[in-house]
């Protein structure tokens, strides 16, 4: 039985006109984990589905364009008509404490069951199986490498270039991987984000068999993103952008 991915947003640091920021649907069995949800995300997610059809949800780290939408997907489910059981949420520590304080105290305490981690650590979330990597960047970010069935999707969240990611992301069939930048990353970012180069250069360390760029500067020239990445990269290129649809294998 297949994955899917479908991109709900691929934009770095905020959402360009039609677009949202990080977030992706993982669907397999049945199941349904969102990966990151950052600004915009939701609406695009109950293009799909209900609120209370949603399994799971996975947050890289804390930065608000991988986790601001969590307040209006839980804010769903508390207060709309249809019941639904806690919503289990892994994430680093302390990384959803703002966006979970945005309500008054208590309101949302039924709609959420939070389940921290720490980065290294392995995890099950329904029918795939999680090893998570501490990556480099501003705030704690987990990588995250999803098997189900053989089928193996890597993320990477935010970071800088990492040997880690050759490992995180081995022989994997998508290797969904943090492209902010086309060329140089500038120096105040140096260590703590990457361009569409370093992500090529890591899928073919790497050995992915695709690679799905995202976490785009809004404005960033898609063309010229992937024609970065396939500088270092033989394989299949694409950009995370709304409404993309992976299936694997």
């Amino acid at each position: 039985m297949c994955v899917r991915l479908t991109v709900l947003g691929g934009c770095g640091a905020w959402p360009a006109a039609g677009q949202a920021c990080s977030g992706f649907l993982v669907e397999h069995d049945g199941f349904r984990l969102l990966i990151d949800c950052g600004y915009a995300t939701i609406p695009r997610l109950l293009e799909r589905m209900a609120a209370h059809e949603l399994d799971a949800v996975f947050i890289s780290h804390g930065h608000p364009d991988h986790c601001a939408d969590l307040n209006p997907l839980l804010r769903a489910r508390a207060l709309g008509d249809y019941p639904a059981a806690p919503l289990p949420v892994y994430t680093v520590p302390a990384a959803l404490d703002a966006v979970l304080a945005l309500d008054r105290p208590g309101m949302l305490a039924d709609a959420y069951l939070l389940n921290e981690f720490t980065p290294g650590s392995a995890l099950r979330i329904g029918p795939f199986g999680c090893q998570t990597w501490l990556l480099p960047h501003w705030l704690p970010n987990a990588g995250l490498r999803l098997t189900a069935d053989d089928l193996v999707i890597a993320y990477t969240g935010d970071t800088g270039p990492s040997e880690d990611i050759s490992e995180l992301g081995k022989d994997a069939d998508l290797l969904v991987a943090e492209a902010t930048f086309v060329g140089h990353v500038p120096e105040d970012s140096r260590g703590y984000l990457s361009s569409a180069r370093d992500a090529g250069r890591q899928a073919t360390a790497a050995g992915a068999q695709r690679l799905l760029l995202t976490h785009l500067w809004p404005g960033t020239d898609h063309d010229a993103a992937r024609a970065d990445a396939a500088d270092h990269y033989a394989g299949e290129v694409a950009v995370a952008a709304a409404g993309l649809a992976v299936d694997l294998p």
